[in-house]
């Protein structure tokens, strides 16, 4: 498809209007629809057209939707009353950048078919400051001729599109995606209040980690909130709960033992238990501090994210 497709979007949470903004910087004619219709100004600010339901994106080319669960994914495609798969009129092609189950990938796949549409798995890596910045990366499955229609659009999202196969192959790289995220945000965690115990400041541990081999575009994008304790949501622990338990289900289908992966899905748990379930997911510092009888506070230090701006 040409820079000329119409596109709808479907979700503009923390990364669904940063995602569907770039489409519009990008040239496209963009029309989206959020179930608070107040967070499409923004967007709306940016170019593009505003639906007043979901079945009004049917007429165009090329649907996305960015939803927070596989129930909202179902909702806005399957509602028998609302539906963008339901009415009368489809659109050619649905592109999904949820982080849902393959069941329920496989279950709104068979329905677009069944109308006709085209389905493709796009799932995201990123914050709505990662897509800022350009360095949003995507995973993608589903038929190969479906992927280079959509390749050009999806493109625009980020830096880098990966796709892995067909079916739902997506759905499962991206849920195993976000438990090496839980796991290596709980090993940050421990060395940083080990650390704490031995003397070294924060600052100066993650400052270390970032210029080493171990260092990562997500250690560098995380250290203000772990050196200045700002938690403010990218990503929930509600939210990283959910993909621990889909990735979790995944391995006992499989019959792959996964004990560190377990371990750190209690501790996500126990964030959620203490009162951050509002709150960025890197909390589970202040539960390894806590563990460690340790009180932390914020370093006030001057230190980047290394996400500047496109």
């Amino acid at each position: 498809m040409s820079d000329t497709s119409t596109i709808g979007w479907i979700g503009l949470g923390n990364m669904g209007a940063p995602l569907a903004t770039r489409l519009v910087k990008s040239g496209y004619d963009v029309t989206v629809w959020n179930r608070t219709a107040s967070k499409a100004q923004p967007v709306a600010d940016a170019g593009a057209s505003v639906g007043g339901t979901i079945r009004e994106l049917a007429s165009r080319d090329v649907v996305f939707s960015m939803v927070s669960t596989s129930g909202d994914l179902e909702q806005v495609m399957l509602d028998p009353d609302t539906g963008l798969l339901t009415g009368e009129q489809v659109p050619g092609v649905v592109v999904d950048c949820s982080t849902v189950s393959v069941e329920t990938s496989q279950k709104v796949r068979e329905a677009a078919e069944a109308r006709g549409t085209r389905f493709f798995a796009a799932p995201v890596s990123g914050n709505g400051k990662v897509v800022a910045a350009g360095k949003l990366s995507v995973v993608c499955s589903g038929d190969q001729d479906t992927f280079t229609l959509v390749e050009p659009m999806i493109k625009s999202l980020g830096r880098s599109v990966t796709y892995v196969g067909e079916g739902e192959s997506a759905r499962l790289v991206k849920i195993y995606h976000n438990l090496l995220l839980g796991i290596y945000t709980q090993a940050l965690a421990e060395i940083l209040v080990l650390g704490e115990k031995s003397g070294v400041s924060r600052e100066a541990t993650m400052d270390f980690i970032n210029n080493s081999v171990m260092g990562s575009l997500f250690s560098n994008y995380k250290t203000p909130a772990l050196v200045n304790l700002d938690f403010h949501p990218t990503f929930t622990p509600v939210l990283l709960r959910k993909d621990f338990d889909l990735g979790l289900t995944e391995a006992r289908k499989r019959e792959v033992p996964m004990p560190i992966t377990n371990l750190t899905r209690d501790i996500i748990e126990s964030t959620i238990g203490h009162g951050y379930a509002k709150d960025d997911f890197a909390t589970m510092l202040l539960i390894a501090a806590a563990n460690a009888g340790v009180e932390l506070a914020s370093e006030n230090a001057d230190v980047s994210d290394g996400l500047d701006p496109e």
